[in-house]
């Protein structure tokens, strides 16, 4: 049998490098495409949050979020799709970084709804602290630096879960029809 190629830090194949690129732009595409001005605080994270999850279950590695935050972050600053400059990072990369550090003590995690919805919603919050570096460097009073960080969280946390929902029956059902390995 012939061994598999493997790119990225001879950590992922070509399928599996394809996969997370995919998911990468999918988030790209969906914060281009659907950029609604809605006034409500983390509605972004809906989108975000499901095809984070939905990598880490396509792909059971560690490093997988976190590879699909740099590329859809890079992409985004590449594209000028970032309001915010280089700090737009943030917002791909703390979330990439929770669901990976997760996946490390919950290998079931996007297939198991009780994981998958606390995971997600940890790694929502994580933009209350992209929002408060943002503030941070703006200037603002320390007690708006709060505000704004809680606010943004927990509207944060509440989409999140909400995009997390759809991940655990299309990950069953990718493994039942033997698309994606079973763990």
């Amino acid at each position: 049998m012939k061994k598999e190629v493997t790119f990225l830090w001879n950590r992922f194949s070509l399928r599996e490098a394809l996969l997370l690129g995919f998911c990468a732009t999918f988030i790209v595409i969906t914060k281009a495409t659907l950029r609604m001005k809605l006034g409500i605080s983390g509605h972004s994270m809906f989108f975000l949050m499901f095809f984070l999850m939905l990598s880490r279950g396509f792909v059971r590695k560690t490093g997988a979020a976190t590879l699909v935050g740099l590329l859809a972050g890079g992409i985004s600053i590449a594209l000028g799709l970032a309001h915010k400059g280089p700090i737009i990072m943030l917002n791909f990369l703390l979330p990439a970084l929770v669901i990976d550090f997760a996946g490390i003590f919950l290998p079931r995690l996007t297939s198991w709804y009780p994981a998958c919805l606390l995971v997600a919603g940890l790694a929502a919050s994580t933009k209350g602290a992209s929002a408060a570096v943002v503030e941070l460097m703006a200037g603002a009073p320390g007690d708006i630096i709060f505000q704004k960080a809680v606010i943004e969280g927990l509207a944060g946390v509440a989409f999140g879960m909400l995009g997390s929902l759809p991940v655990p029956p299309i990950i069953r059902k990718l493994q039942t029809n033997r698309l994606i390995p079973s763990p």
